[in-house]
């Protein structure tokens, strides 16, 4: 049976993330605490791996429970620790110091910040499917994990059973994790962010090529193919009503598909 086997939210859109054993869906579908805060520039513009492999170089370790966060650079032995309301100044100083330009630290409780604004719910991957891609550029699948930052991960399945949460243009998937119902809506458009090594910023040669030409041979054969204008994608976002508000998601529930 598919079951959720890992849930990682990233409470700082473009830093590390963390692992969690449950975690609570707001109003909006999205994960609480997952990318609540971001970075920009004094002109509002996101601070992120699309703009700046920069954003590789920081190491963060967010406690929930002390609403900290402790950041060091990869060359930084000492690490400092803010509390991420009573030192946002002090910590907004830090990331302006380490990216060289004054930014500053927005926050959004409700949706967050997510890359697709009209399907803010977690993106669901397979443990299988991140080990296929690790096998393709024979990296380990933690790192592929960090690469590509999916919120829900699911074991027990084939490589790309995610590709079945989306239907055509018009429809949406319908499918429960648990409690939790959900709706997958379209297969998730990739970055330069997952072409870079997720510790150092390093890229790997020709990984955008190599993955978009092995994602398509290994397409599976139900697939809706019209989805896919590109084959630089992967995993599924997805969406929910404003019933699922409140419902709690915890590793070890279940995966079913809703009856048609």
């Amino acid at each position: 049976m598919p079951a959720l086997t890992q849930i990682a939210i990233f409470p700082i859109k473009s830093l590390d993330g963390v692992t969690v054993t449950q975690t609570t869906v707001l109003e909006s579908g999205a994960l609480q605490h997952d990318r609540e805060f971001a970075i920009v520039d004094m002109q509002g513009k996101f601070v992120n791996g699309k703009r700046t492999a920069a954003v590789h170089g920081i190491r963060s370790q967010i406690d929930l429970s002390t609403w900290t966060v402790r950041l060091h650079t990869q060359d930084q032995v000492q690490a400092k620790t803010f509390h991420l309301d009573d030192d946002r100044s002090a910590l907004e100083t830090w990331l302006s110091d380490y990216f060289g330009f004054a930014v500053r630290l927005i926050q959004d409780t409700q949706v967050g910040f997510p890359d697709d604004t009209e399907s803010p719910g977690p993106t669901v991957i397979s443990t299988e499917t991140l080990q296929a891609i690790a096998d393709w550029f024979l990296l380990s699948l933690e790192e592929t994990r960090r690469r590509f930052r999916s919120n829900l991960e699911i074991s027990g399945v084939e490589p790309f059973w995610e590709d079945s949460l989306f239907g055509e243009h018009d429809r949406t998937i319908p499918f429960h994790i648990g409690a939790v119902q959900f709706a997958g809506v379209n297969p998730c458009q990739r970055c330069v962010v997952v072409t870079r090594d997720a510790m150092t910023g390093e890229s790997l040669p020709q990984f955008q090529k190599t993955f978009t030409t092995k994602r398509k041979e290994t397409l599976p054969a139900w697939v809706v193919t019209s989805r896919f204008n590109h084959f630089f994608r992967l995993a599924v976002n997805t969406r929910t009503l404003s019933s699922q508000a409140g419902k709690v998601l915890r590793v070890g529930d279940q995966v079913m598909p809703d009856e048609a």
